[in-house]
């Protein structure tokens, strides 16, 4: 019952974190199905522990770093890796590759603009091309841009002090080798993922119909944890920290923005 227990306590100590996971497992049932979900969040969770595992022994792929343990009883921990910090990685990955497919999906066929955004059409092509999983990879690495330097300051909001880094970077001291760590992340559970789409039986969700509305749920997730650390960063009072976040965070919406309004040509598609 230890275990069961934990969680429970977890879930208390970490709300926001189950609110994200949670609606981030709603959006990707609406586009991907319940075994496309589940694998690719438990494909990406497995990834995150693994790697952590080794970059808190070994400092591969991350860098070194070590979590404090402060929270141990408070919270489901596997091995000296908080779960609700592996479980992170799922679904922040999934909302990466929604914003990434929201710019490189093609058009439907003879199909408008419906509501907001272009008609997309969810291809297995196009979803498990390489630019697709390419910037997905660029994605979740410049989210972590946001969120490890507010999180390493942890002990001055809610999250509390879980992990330091021995030699802090020069990135508000977060090493750069951990953005380099997320990227790998990223790369290989998408590497362990994809082959599996492109083989698993059975109609998606969103055959049939244009993909926009469920991977736009995909996109407001990305931009609501990115405004959720952004807002803590100036609650805490890091306005260099923040303003630097949301500078680096405005081209890509500027981009977004212009996708949005089916303004934003693809290559091989004319309007």
């Amino acid at each position: 019952m230890a275990a069961p227990l934990l969680l429970y306590k977890t879930l208390l100590l970490r709300p926001y974190v189950f609110i994200f996971l949670a609606a981030a497992v709603f959006c990707a049932y609406r586009l991907i199905g319940w075994k496309r979900t589940g694998l690719f969040f438990g494909i990406t969770w497995f990834v995150a522990f693994v790697c952590e595992w080794s970059s808190t022994r070994t400092g591969i792929p991350f860098g070194w770093y070590h979590y404090t343990g402060s929270t141990e009883g408070q919270e489901l921990y596997f091995s000296n890796i908080p779960f609700m910090d592996s479980i992170s990685f799922s679904f922040l990955l999934y909302a990466s590759y929604c914003l990434a497919l929201f710019f490189l999906l093609p058009k439907q066929t003879g199909a408008g603009a419906r509501g907001c955004g272009p008609a997309l059409d969810f291809t297995l092509t196009a979803r498990t091309s390489w630019p697709a999983c390419g910037v997905t990879v660029l994605l979740f690495a410049l989210i972590d841009m946001v969120i490890d330097p507010v999180a390493l300051r942890g002990s001055r909001w809610f999250l509390g002090q879980i992990y330091f880094y021995p030699d802090p970077g020069i990135h508000f001291g977060v090493p750069l080798a951990n953005y380099v760590g997320w990227m790998v992340v990223g790369a290989i559970s998408l590497a362990l993922y994809v082959p599996l789409d492109r083989n698993l039986p059975g109609p998606l969700p969103c055959d049939g119909r244009p993909a926009t509305s469920a991977i736009l749920l995909g996109c407001g997730l990305y931009y609501g944890v990115l405004l959720f650390n952004l807002g803590v960063t100036f609650w805490i009072g890091e306005f260099l920290q923040g303003i630097t976040g949301t500078l680096m965070y405005l081209p890509l919406t500027a981009l977004f923005l212009i996708r949005a309004l089916d303004r934003l040509p693809l290559p091989g598609h004319s309007d």
